[in-house]
């Protein structure tokens, strides 16, 4: 009962509209993740798109550093354990907390479920012994014409102060190197997974091509300008098939140059998502 009520809940909050699709040409994509789905998608994407002529519908379950494991449990256990944003057609931004996971899948037929892992663990593949459980898991309530993707992070700054960055000797290329090797385990061992969404291969990139290593805000979480625009540059083209260069949304503070760069780095992404051309 107390789930079919939160279900209820959830859905008086989401247009009526928004929960089937009509061939109505509107791109609806929910992540499972953490602060980093929270960077790379609640704040410049809708904008891009919106730049574009695309319509979408962006739902983001959010649990601060939250790895595969603990989503697993949360299926499991089917707790209430989520804030849940959706930001819809209009732009507008619903929020909704003590959420679960089967809950906001059944709120609206996803195209896209994204997931991915906790940052300080993204490179260490025997972390992601439960991606398959939790793909079957969502498998059993979405369309069949879901498409699952990985969104492939970043590495932490040069200068990281992040209890987990010693696992990587400190060493943001050795870190980027093992997250790009964990992703491509991912997609070998969960042919479910269609694509794959190369924020941190454009992060890497960026700081490559622009000379700033960081790009961050803290040493992890992307600079609030920059950073979040080049990840969210690299879903735009990795979910919507279309490219970003020429995008004429560029953010308040950011020159057309920064712009054109992120771009160029996210459009790089896409070409090749698992490349280490991008150096430290």
């Amino acid at each position: 009962m107390k789930k079919l009520i939160l279900l209820l809940c959830l859905l008086a909050v989401v247009p009526a509209s928004a929960v089937t699709n009509n061939g109505d040409s509107v791109t609806r994509i929910l992540a499972i993740g953490n602060s980093f789905s929270e960077d790379a998608l609640d704040y410049h994407f809708h904008k891009l798109c919106e730049a574009a002529g695309k319509k979408v519908v962006v739902g983001n379950l959010y649990i601060g550093g939250c790895p595969i494991d603990r989503h697993w449990l949360n299926a499991q256990t089917d707790s209430a354990a989520y804030r849940y944003r959706r930001i819809g057609l209009d732009g507008a931004i619903i929020e909704a907390h003590n959420v679960r996971l089967g809950d906001a899948l059944g709120s609206d037929n996803w195209d896209f479920v994204s997931f991915q892992q906790a940052s300080g663990v993204s490179g260490e593949y025997d972390s992601y012994t439960n991606l398959p459980q939790l793909i079957a898991y969502v498998a059993d309530r979405t369309p069949h014409d879901t498409e699952f993707v990985w969104h492939l992070t970043w590495a932490y700054s040069p200068d990281s102060d992040h209890g987990e960055f010693p696992k990587y000797n400190c060493n943001q290329q050795t870190m980027y190197k093992a997250i790009v090797d964990a992703c491509a385990k991912a997609m070998a061992d969960n042919p479910q997974l269609s694509r794959i969404v190369p924020s941190g291969t454009a992060v890497q990139i960026a700081r490559f091509t622009t000379g700033d290593s960081d790009l961050t805000r803290d040493g992890y979480h992307l600079s609030l300008l920059l950073g979040r625009y080049i990840a969210s540059c690299a879903w735009f083209e990795a979910i919507l098939g279309e490219s970003v260069l020429g995008n004429n949304y560029i953010p308040e503070g950011m020159t057309a140059r920064q712009a054109r760069k992120a771009q160029e780095a996210a459009h790089s992404a896409i070409t090749t998502p698992l490349g280490r051309r991008a150096q430290q």
